[in-house]
């Protein structure tokens, strides 16, 4: 028998009730039809064709006629693999996973298949590594190797998982915690379900190759392995992102929940026209890059009445990282996102950092960020490159914000000119030279937003080599601690924005920008 970690239990005892309160924040209608997406793509403010829903062959099996046994235990890895065979043999069609825990290894999707859960069904991933071979792919904008994703799907065309249920990574397994991120009793259950602890004993990791990778790796990605049995050694460090779709057109996500991933939930890569409505996606407050959706290098796509709560980034927007974002050279363009409530998380609606193949064309509105770190988050650093522009936000409503409102951070990782003023130095940053690693931001649109309690207002900080340009925030109400603040920015324009710094500082201060207007 697979054993099943003690945070899976957890997570799988409170998914009911955490499935009812969240079910609140989702849009009133929970289907959508071609003719409203094409309603509302012609509405965008900027040009963007109007996406459609996959087209699925009226055909359905169900996931039990393969010899699947849905009691939590029995492993059903070639029973969803028959099916999907079977389907895919046949055209495609619907593979109807009945009530039942579907107890399981990875599940690749093939094209004209549609992963219909019902409303009773949870499908539980086993966190055996053997299960998960290393193979090519991209992770943090990056090119390298990782773990097989739970549910995946490469070139495929006309993909789907729909109906209601859970999706669980039985992500607790894989992922390293630290102490401090967890209550008493939360820390005491990890430490009772195995793995080893760091010397402090204040960190938990689930092996020693783990630790191994962690000590040599560049961010996530581990250097100086040059062996196979190197690679197997540390494969809990090579954690998957729980749903993979790669250079796929015509992706469906629908009503279901999904939770607890290994690491980021949900990653559609380089895919074309992409439908997602009426999700969940879950992980623990504690839970490292448990990111809620990452959407990279995608053209045309609709996220629509969804809800997160994370560990890391919510919604968040890619585009290749350095070098190998700017060899991709993929924009990520042509989306909309609409009526979605992002909980804990370090950022309601982010933008980077990985951003190096640009990105454009960009609705987001009518969204709920209540208790993120950053509500509205624009992020890279120096030797990204890319361009992020033409983005429009509008209706944008937040409660207990760790930071900033709205936060524009070209020295992600780095000091920058705030902090060296902070610490009493000179708040004069050294411009260096503009070239293909410069990253910009302009042309950004912010209007209608309503924040109760904010660490701070907003802070823009820009590069001086390439200032925040063209920035327009309309109509906003702000409760914060402390104002706004503007550096290396120009032609920032900032009308009906009344802001109340709880502290006594002044509403705006400008560092080192030109024509930035206050009406």
């Amino acid at each position: 028998m697979k054993r099943i970690s003690k945070d899976l239990i957890i997570a799988f005892l409170g998914a009911s009730m955490a499935v009812f309160a969240l079910s609140g924040c989702k849009g009133e209608s929970s289907t959508v039809d071609n003719a409203y997406l094409s309603k509302l793509c012609s509405a965008a403010p900027f040009d963007m064709e109007a996406v459609t829903l996959p087209s699925i062959p009226d055909r359905t099996v169900n996931l039990k006629d393969f010899g699947a046994i849905g009691d939590g235990i029995t492993l059903c890895t070639d029973a969803f693999a028959e099916a999907v065979k079977s389907l895919s043999d046949k055209g495609g069609g619907h593979l109807l996973v009945p009530p039942g825990i579907w107890f399981t290894g990875p599940i690749e999707l093939k094209s004209n298949i549609d992963l219909h859960l019902d409303e009773n069904a949870v499908i539980l991933f086993s966190s055996d590594r053997n299960l998960y071979p290393i193979i090519n792919t991209v992770f943090e904008g990056l090119d390298c190797r990782r773990c097989e994703s739970p549910i995946h799907a490469e070139g495929a065309k006309n993909v789907s998982i729909t109906g209601g249920g859970v999706i669980d990574g039985n992500g607790g397994d894989w992922r390293s915690v630290k102490k401090s991120k967890m209550n008493e009793a939360q820390w005491k259950a990890k430490v009772a379900s195995g793995g080893i602890l760091n010397e402090k004993g204040d960190r938990w990791y689930p092996d020693e190759g783990f630790i191994e990778a962690e000590k040599n790796a560049d961010m996530n990605v581990p250097t100086g392995i040059e062996t196979e049995e190197q690679w197997e050694r540390i494969k809990s460090f090579l954690r998957p992102v729980m749903i993979s779709f790669r250079e796929c057109k015509n992706v469906h996500l629908e009503g279901v929940t999904f939770q607890n991933s290994p690491c980021w939930n949900i990653h559609p890569l380089m895919c074309k026209n992409v439908v997602i409505n009426n999700i969940t996606v879950r992980n623990p407050e504690y839970s490292q890059n448990g990111d809620g959706i990452d959407i990279e290098s995608c053209e045309n796509t609709v996220l629509l009445n969804s809800s997160f709560d994370c560990g890391d980034d919510g919604i968040c927007i890619k585009s290749g990282k350095d070098e190998d974002g700017r060899r991709r050279a993929a924009p990520c363009k042509n989306l909309i996102v609409k009526n979605c409530t992002v909980f804990h998380g370090h950022g309601g609606f982010v933008v980077g950092s990985e951003m190096s193949g640009g990105v454009e064309n960009m609705q987001v509105e009518d969204c709920r960020f209540l208790g993120t770190d950053v509500g509205l988050r624009f992020k890279s650093k120096r030797g990204r490159g890319g361009v992020v522009k033409n983005i429009y936000i509008n209706n944008i409503y937040m409660t207990d914000i760790a930071t900033e409102t709205v936060l524009f951070d070209l020295f992600y990782g780095g000091v920058s000119a705030l902090e060296a003023m902070e610490k009493g130095g000179e708040a004069v940053v050294e411009a260096m030279p503009v070239d293909e690693t410069t990253p910009q931001f302009r042309d950004i649109h912010i209007s209608n937003v309503v924040c109760n309690g904010a660490a701070r207002a907003m802070y823009f900080n820009g590069l001086p080599e390439k200032p925040v340009s063209n920035v327009t925030i309309s109509d906003c109400v702000i409760k914060s601690k402390k104002g706004i603040v503007i550096s290396y920015s120009e032609n920032v324009t900032l009308d009906n924005v009344k802001v109340h710094p709880s502290e006594g500082e002044e509403p705006l201060t400008v560092i080192n920008s030109e024509n930035v207007v206050s009406k």
